[in-house]
């Protein structure tokens, strides 16, 4: 499906999530195929927290969440991607709402999170855009 865009370069792009806990949560990515976020190169990480920093500024103006999460955990999808998480609760990154017990085993899962409409998505993506640098 396609992406709804916050901000992009020709190394790095900014999205929104298609499944969130809360609103205005997104991801910063390499737009080059690298799989571990400890490989990327220092300048492309550095540029990447960055772009994440000024798009959890533009979350706290438009959605006045308590806090900004910034998450790297590996899983997912085999490419890395630097999640920012818009906090109302100190749990909102580990949310019951994508927490499931499956044969007496915790197991997280966004796909019990609700697909978010495109048109939401993008009136998002439009909302947090950055003019980056």
């Amino acid at each position: 499906s396609p992406a709804s865009v916050i901000w992009q370069d020709e190394e790095v792009m900014a999205l929104m999530n298609l499944r969130a806990v809360n609103k205005g949560e997104c991801m910063v990515i390499p737009k080059e195929h690298i799989d571990h976020f400890a490989d990327i190169p220092d300048p492309l990480a550095a540029k990447i927290l960055l772009v994440a920093q000024r798009i959890g500024r533009k979350i706290m103006q438009a959605y006045q969440p308590q806090r900004i999460g910034y998450v790297v955990h590996g899983y997912g999808v085999p490419h890395a991607h630097f999640l920012i998480v818009p906090q109302n609760d100190p749990n909102d990154i580990t949310s019951r709402k994508f927490m499931r017990v499956v044969d007496g085993e915790i197991e997280f899962t966004e796909q019990l999170l609700p697909l978010i409409p495109r048109e939401e998505l993008d009136r998002m993506a439009a909302e947090l855009a950055l003019d980056y640098p």
